[in-house]
């Protein structure tokens, strides 16, 4: 995958196969914009075809993670800037203009977060609202800094999560929750978004980095075909019944289970020792 300086963000990747994306528009909070969500959404397909990668990081740099969108209206290209992708109409010009905007580029960059088989990781350093808690919410492994906030509060603007946000609190914390976050345009701290089941961990502002990499290393070193599997058998089994799980997964377990990190893991067990998987990946480290 293209590594570097694009627009609003810098992609660098990290042995074994860990692709940090950072947003580096502090100054802004780190929002979004048409541009910067094709970019993202570029470099993620790229990531998903990559056996370079294994796993994708979101971290932003200032006090921001992201601040939802950029409502100045004002996105020039600055020197450094280096776009992945033309420039095209934003939408939302007119009625039929929002919902292709939301529909190709705003829910498509959440969708492909979601879709990837690899998985992801939210270092949620800052502020997130709005579109940057729709990002985080897509990821499956969400760590937080002490002192990040998190919330939807579209509704403060006559807005509505149209990102998909409303789907993907349900899915987090259930209907009663998600209403009383939305409607009460609640914003709130690291430690009640992860009372709230927003979030899997909260750490120190100056361990985040750290925690994060060191999740990342772990989730690497796993074995990729299956974690890849559980990934979607996860996210399908919210949706399926009982019975149609159960054949989803034997479907995936014809696969893992001939796999050759399978046969690793067996024999490690056997002799005690650690098992080392992912040999089919060595030639892209």
């Amino acid at each position: 995958m293209d590594t570097g300086k694009f627009t609003g963000f810098e992609v660098t990747l990290q042995k074994p196969g860990i692709a940090w994306i950072e947003f580096n528009e502090p100054e802004k909070l780190n929002g979004m914009n048409t541009r910067k969500k094709r970019d993202l959404n570029e470099t993620l397909i790229q990531a998903q075809m990559d056996n370079a990668v294994r796993i994708v990081v979101f971290i932003g740099q200032g006090r921001g993670f992201c601040a939802g969108d950029d409502l100045s209206g004002n996105h020039p290209l600055t020197d450094k800037d280096n776009p992945l992708m033309a420039s095209i109409p934003p939408g939302h010009d007119s009625p039929i203009g929002t919902y292709n905007g939301l529909k190709h580029i705003s829910q498509a960059l959440n969708l492909t977060i979601r879709k990837l088989d690899k998985l992801s990781i939210a270092a949620i350093n800052g502020v997130a609202i709005q579109t940057g808690l729709s990002l985080a919410l897509s990821c499956d492994f969400k760590l937080a800094a002490d002192k990040a906030r998190l919330g939807s509060a579209t509704l403060r603007f006559g807005l509505l999560p149209d990102e998909g946000g409303q789907y993907l609190l349900v899915q987090h914390m259930g209907v009663a929750r998600t209403m009383d976050f939305i409607m009460r345009k609640r914003i709130v701290s690291a430690d009640e978004a992860l009372s709230l089941g927003l979030i899997n961990e909260v750490v120190p502002e100056s361990e985040l980095r750290d925690r994060t990499e060191a999740l990342a290393l772990e989730l690497a070193n796993g074995p990729q075909v299956s974690m890849r599997l559980m990934k979607q058998s996860v996210y399908q089994a919210a949706e399926l019944s009982f019975e149609q799980s159960c054949e989803e997964i034997a479907s995936k377990t014809a696969i893992s289970d001939h796999h050759p990190d399978a046969r690793a893991g067996v024999s490690a067990f056997r002799e005690k020792k650690a098992a080392k998987f992912n040999d089919w990946l060595s030639d892209y480290e």
